[in-house]
This record gives C-alpha cells, sequence and structure tokens, in this order.
C-alpha cells in the first residue's frame, strides 16, 4: 500500500471522504494536490498535512479549471499518478415536478461534468507518463432509483459509465480505471439527507453509516496492486469480504 513518491490530485479535499482520503494517502507517503472551492479549509489541512501537499481552489464544474489543477500539480510535483474524482453534492432533494431545472443541472455539472473534466484533464499527463490511476467514488444510487434523489442518481450512474468508459478506451495504454461504492458514510451530505426527511436513507441511524475514512483507506487500497483485478468495476464496500481484505475489520 506504499504510496512513497506517488502523486495524488484529489477533488472535493475540502471535507468528508475527500479530506479523509486525504489524511490516508498522506499517512502512505503520497504527495498530494488537494482541489476543493473552499479555500479556507483547503488551506488549513494542507497546513496540518505540511508541504508534500499542495491547495487549489478549484470549481470541478469549469474544465478550465480542472485542467489548470492538473497543471499546477505537474509544475510543482512533476507528474501526476492518481485522480480521485470524488467531488459530489446529493441536492437538490425532491420531487422532480418541485426541483427547479438549473439546480438539478447543478448536480449534474457537479457529479456527472465534474468527473469528465477531472479524466479528460488528466489524461494527457498519466499517458505520457505511460500510465495512471482514476478512482471515481460511486453510489449505490447509481444502479437504483432512490425517492428524492434525482439528479443524483442520474449522475452517479453516468459516472459510473464513464469509469467503464475509461476503461474500455484507455487500458491498454496504461489506464487503470476503478469505482467504489463506499455505502453510507458518516458525512455532511448524510445531515443533509437525514435533516430532508425524504427516502429510506434519511430514516437511518447514525451508528449505521460507516467512518469516512473506510472509504479513505479503501482508496490508497485500490490505488496499489490490490486494485488491479477491478479494472472497469466498481468495488462495494458494504460487502464484508471486501473490509476484510482491506483491512476496516
Amino acid at each position: 500500500m506504499a504510496m512513497n513518491g506517488k502523486v495524488v490530485l484529489i477533488t472535493g479535499a475540502s471535507r468528508g471522504i475527500g479530506e479523509a482520503a486525504a489524511r490516508s494517502f498522506a499517512a502512505a507517503g503520497a504527495k498530494l494536490a488537494l482541489v476543493a472551492r473552499d479555500a479556507d479549509r483547503l488551506g488549513a489541512l494542507v497546513g496540518e498535512l505540511g508541504q508534500e501537499s499542495l491547495a487549489i481552489p478549484c470549481d470541478v464544474t469549469r474544465s478550465w479549471e480542472v485542467e489548470a489543477a492538473v497543471e499546477m500539480t505537474r509544475a510543482t510535483f512533476g507528474r501526476l499518478d492518481v485522480l480521485i474524482n470524488n467531488a459530489g453534492a446529493i441536492e437538490p432533494i425532491g420531487a422532480m415536478e418541485d426541483i427547479l431545472p438549473e439546480d438539478w443541472g447543478k448536480t449534474i455539472d457537479i457529479n456527472l461534468k465534474g468527473v469528465f473534466h477531472g479524466m479528460r484533464a488528466a489524461l494527457p499527463a498519466m499517458l505520457q507518463q505511460g500510465g495512471g490511476t482514476v478512482l471515481t467514488v460511486s453510489s449505490g444510487a447509481a444502479h437504483r432509483p432512490m425517492e428524492g434523489w434525482s439528479a443524483y442518481c442520474a449522475s452517479k450512474a453516468g459516472a459510473a459509465m464513464l469509469t467503464r468508459s475509461l476503461d474500455l478506451e484507455y487500458r491498454a495504454r496504461g489506464i487503470r480505471a476503478i469505482g467504489l461504492s463506499p455505502g453510507t458514510v458518516a458525512t455532511q451530505m448524510q445531515r443533509d439527507i437525514k435533516a430532508s426527511g425524504v427516502n429510506a436513507i434519511s430514516k437511518l441511524d447514525w451508528s449505521e453509516h460507516i467512518p469516512a475514512d473506510w472509504p479513505g483507506r479503501a482508496l490508497v487500497w485500490l490505488a496499489g496492486q490490490a486494485g488491479d483485478r477491478f479494472l472497469g468495476e466498481e468495488v462495494r464496500l458494504r460487502e464484508e469480504a471486501i473490509r476484510r481484505e482491506i483491512g476496516l475489520i
């Protein structure tokens, strides 16, 4: 699992799974480019993790900003080995007839277009150096509809297909594309879901959600050789066998 010398770019790194992943990759020895819109939280995290980390304020819905983030990463560390597509949004939550089209579209821009922007920006650097790894945080919502989550479900389904498409087009050229479906995680997103009171997920007791460091550690595991057998697939962290293999339980 050692990531010594590897350069990892994480989107949505200022909180939740992204922040936990940053800590996990840092503990494994990686150099980090941390991307998010919240510059203050990014700065605080980089101040804690040290000089082998870089804060890059960036909106993943803007392709040019993502491209600039990749270029800054390469200018600072010389390469890019791993991209973690983690930035995501759950809102708006509600019935289709009640959601404003512009709000629905913002979720598509973050959860789907943001993933594409990350992949497209990272590919030239990774192909030039002979390969790289792209890990995308998925969801069970990518594979089944959930009441009130039309934007989230549709965008996650699209992102899951992007992972498969990336694998199909670029595996032979050294690109490792894998999805991670973590299940329900104890983050701010779950607090927002609970506050909505919509569908069964909002009714779950907080104790049923896994800690954010579990998917963080799983992403480090998938970035290493253990991930090779899952290329083009989606790893489900709900499965006890996977949790045991990673060392979570």
